[in-house]
This record gives structure tokens, C-alpha cells and sequence, in this order.
């Protein structure tokens, strides 16, 4: 069974049909190559894909079944001759980083906004002469758009607030000084959201609240689904509870202060979504009577202190997002009590050192503690060997242990900007997670 195949630097061609067997494959690497084309067979076989590098070769296009990948993280097809992204590029839902760079791209499509996870997109040197409105959603690190033929840039970028780095040179851009484009990245972010419309959130829709909540309640008996998010909520009104058998309830920015009771009588709930609301207590007897929950948001809530068996109320538990919480952790928060745990954020959570029981976690793909105060990172890291994605950003982080470079392929996403590093010289670090990880395991001592 092949999980990793790596065929770089060499004249292929193309890639034999028979590669289709390896159904298994995680990562494929086919650099600087003469290949034309990826066939959609191909693709299409691969669905356990994290990481394809198929850059420096003589690529015309990407496969229209290219969302198929939904396990894709790293996406390098830099060096080609590609002219278009294809729509379905949404589908790959799991995408961190891709790198485009050096292509033929005349436009993107819209669909691109949808790449939830995405923090690095990478497209120097292409002919692009507009960035999507739609784009503007991304949650990006760094946007590079450098040699380019961009002649303005939507004022909805100046929303994109976790950009660090915004690349532009090399633009024939007329609506932008030059003493913008060359300066720092928040100064342009905050000039591009002095041009945005101050009614731009304003719904040109009249639709009352009261008809949302019946639409929304009605939609939830076939859609299984109840989505009431941004209604100004401070609680729920009891005549939406109209099916019992809902799987998902996303009550996101509102101002509730409470879960509904009602919550207890759906016991078929997998997701349950309140993020952005003013609840203040742990709802352990709500959780309790959820046996089949499997993902909790409550991100930035004034949430108070967790019991220290408050995890237990959830052992199902695979997504857990409790960012923007400050308070919330105990000072020995039982994570272990979470085994299926697959995803943790705990951003902005003033945490100076990792909780040691996260390292239990042996599931764990996807782990966020940016923007806190960690001055290290631990050594035991190297045991999460499912991780896929770790967030580290905006730490006082100086020094990263060698052997996080054993995550390497597993890890493909490793967020380090806005940490004071000097063990490693910036052009590594520019280069992405790839080139980090190989530069930590080059620095292992050999006992």
C-alpha cells in the first residue's frame, strides 16, 4: 500500500493509469516534470490526498473534479501553464495553503471563498486583473499578488483582518499610492476599509425577523437543520423547536445567554453551534442528554469557568472551538477526557503554556492556539502524529523543538507568523511548512 509517492526532478511525461490502485495515497509529489495533464481518473481515485505538488511542470489546467479532494491541506502547482481554477476548487474544504504562482491565471472564481481553512494563497506572476469580492472571506495569513494585472482591489479586502503579509507589487494599480501598496499590510487594510460604504451591512431586504424565525423553523423539519444566525436573538423563541430530529443548530451571533432547554429533547444533534452569543455557564445537563454530539462551538462567549469534569458531559466530541474564552479553562483542563477529539481551537485564550493533557489527544488533526502568550512549544508534540494542521501564530514563540520536524509529511499546515523566531532564518520560514519542518529535522542530534 503506497501512502507517499514522490517522483520529483524527473522527465516524466505522464502519469501511468494504474496509479489509480493507490487509493490509499496521502501524498504525491511530482515536481519539475514535463507533465501536461493530471487526468480526472487519477483525481478522482485519490480521495485520502492531504498534500499534491505537481509544480515546475507543463500543466495546462487542474481537473474539473478537483473538489473531490476534500482531505487536500497542500495544493503547489506553481510553475505551470494553468489558465483557470475550476469551481469545484470548493470542495476542497480542507485546503491551508496553495501556490499558484507562475501561471496563466486571468481570473478566479468566487467559489474560491469558500475555502474555509485556507491561510496562505500564493499567486505571483499570473495575469489576474481583478481579486473575487467573494475571496474577501478568506480567513488568509498571507495573499500574495505580485506581478499581476491588477488596476484597483475591492474595498472589502480592508475586512480581511488576519492578513499579515499582502504582496502587490508589480500591479499597474491606479486607485492605490504607491506609498500604500509598498507600505505595511494594516495600514492598506485600514484605508481599504475607509472606502467601504457605511450602511455595506445594511439588508436591502425588508423581511421582519419574526418571518426568518417561521422560515427557518419550517426549513429545519426537512433540512434537519436550524440556522438562525445574526437575528439579534436573546433567546429562542420556543415555536422553532418544530422537529426533534434536527443534526445541526447553528444560533451564532446572536445574544442569548443560555442554551434553550428545549436543546435536550434533540437527541439526534451531531452539531451544535454558538459561537458569538453572551453565555456565561458550561451547559453540562444540556450536553449530557446529547449523546451523539460530535462538534461544540462556543467561541467568544463570556463563558466562565469549565468544571473540572464539565468535558465529560461530551466524550463524543471530535470539534471543539472555545476561542475567545479567556476564562473558561480550568488550571488542568481535562482534554483527555475528549479521545475522539480530531479538532481544538483555542485561540485568543491567554494561555502561556500548551495544557499538558492536550498531548493526550491522540486523534487530533487540527489544533489552533494563536494569538495567545506561549513561549514554547512542547517536545511531546511529536506524539501527535494525526495532526494536520497546527496553529501557533502571534505567540512570543523564540525557539521550536528539532523534533517537531518528525511531524513531517503528516504535518502540512504549520502557522508560525507574528512570533518572535530567530532559531530560524526568515527565507526558511518564507518557504512554508514543508521547508520548516525538513529545516527542524535537519537539526536533530543524533543520540
Amino acid at each position: 500500500m503506497i501512502l507517499f509517492l514522490q517522483a520529483s526532478n524527473n522527465v516524466i511525461i505522464s502519469l501511468p493509469e494504474d496509479v489509480a490502485n493507490c487509493s490509499k495515497m496521502m501524498k504525491l509529489d511530482v515536481e519539475g516534470n514535463k507533465l501536461t495533464i493530471l487526468s480526472e481518473k487519477l483525481i478522482g481515485s485519490w480521495t485520502m490526498l492531504t498534500e499534491l505538488n505537481a509544480s515546475k511542470n507543463m500543466l495546462s489546467g487542474i481537473p474539473e473534479n478537483i473538489g473531490s479532494l476534500s482531505r487536500l491541506i497542500r495544493l503547489d502547482l506553481h510553475q505551470n501553464k494553468i489558465s483557470s481554477v475550476p469551481l469545484s476548487i470548493k470542495g476542497c474544504s480542507s485546503l491551508a495553503e496553495i501556490y499558484m504562482g507562475n501561471n496563466a491565471l486571468s481570473t478566479l472564481p468566487a467559489e474560491m471563498g469558500a475555502l474555509s481553512h485556507l491561510g496562505t494563497l500564493d499567486l505571483h506572476s499570473n495575469q489576474l486583473k481583478e481579486y473575487p469580492v467573494e475571496a474577501c472571506k478568506l480567513r488568509l495569513s498571507l495573499l500574495n499578488l505580485s506581478n499581476n494585472s491588477l488596476s484597483g482591489l475591492p474595498p472589502e479586502l480592508g475586512k480581511m483582518t488576519t492578513l499579515r503579509k499582502l504582496l502587490l507589487a508589480g500591479n499597474p494599480l491606479r486607485t492605490l499610492r504607491s506609498s500604500l501598496v509598498s507600505g505595511s499590510t494594516p495600514t492598506l487594510l485600514k484605508h481599504l476599509r475607509s472606502r467601504l460604504s457605511e450602511n455595506e451591512d445594511a439588508e436591502a431586504s425588508t423581511t421582519k425577523k419574526e418571518d426568518v424565525i417561521a422560515m427557518a423553523a419550517r426549513l429545519s423539519i426537512a433540512s434537519k437543520e436550524l440556522s438562525m444566525e445574526g437575528l439579534g436573538l436573546t433567546a429562542v423563541p420556543s415555536e422553532v423547536w418544530e422537529s426533534s430530529e434536527v443534526t445541526k443548530v447553528d444560533l451564532s451571533r446572536n445574544s442569548i445567554q443560555e442554551l434553550p432547554v428545549e436543546l435536550s429533547s434533540c437527541v439526534c444533534l451531531q452539531t451544535l453551534v454558538f459561537s458569538r452569543n453572551k453565555i456565561k455557564d458550561w451547559p453540562t445537563a444540556i450536553l449530557r442528554s446529547l449523546p451523539n454530539l460530535l462538534c461544540l462551538k462556543l467561541d467568544n462567549n463570556p463563558l466562565r469557568q469549565i468544571p473540572p469534569d464539565g468535558f465529560q458531559a461530551a466524550p463524543m466530541l471530535q470539534i471543539l472551538d472555545l476561542s475567545g474564552n479567556a476564562a473558561s479553562l480550568p488550571e488542568h483542563p481535562s482534554f483527555s477526557s475528549l479521545p475522539h477529539l480530531q479538532e481544538l481551537y483555542l485561540r485568543r485564550m491567554q494561555l502561556r503554556e500548551v495544557p499538558t493533557d492536550i498531548l493526550s489527544l491522540q486523534q487530533l488533526r487540527i489544533l489552533d492556539l494563536s494569538q495567545n502568550s506561549l513561549r514554547s512549544v512542547p517536545v511531546e508534540f511529536k506524539n501527535l502524529t494525526s495532526l494536520t494542521e497546527l496553529g501557533l501564530s502571534d505567540n512570543d514563540i523564540s525557539t521550536l523543538p528539532p523534533e517537531l520536524g518528525l511531524l513531517e509529511p503528516s504535518l502540512q499546515a504549520l502557522r508560525l507568523d507574528g512570533n518572535p523566531l530567530r532559531s530560524i532564518r526568515r527565507t526558511v520560514l518564507d518557504r512554508g511548512t514543508k521547508a520548516v519542518l525538513n529545516y527542524l529535522k535537519d537539526k536533530i542530534v543524533e543520540a
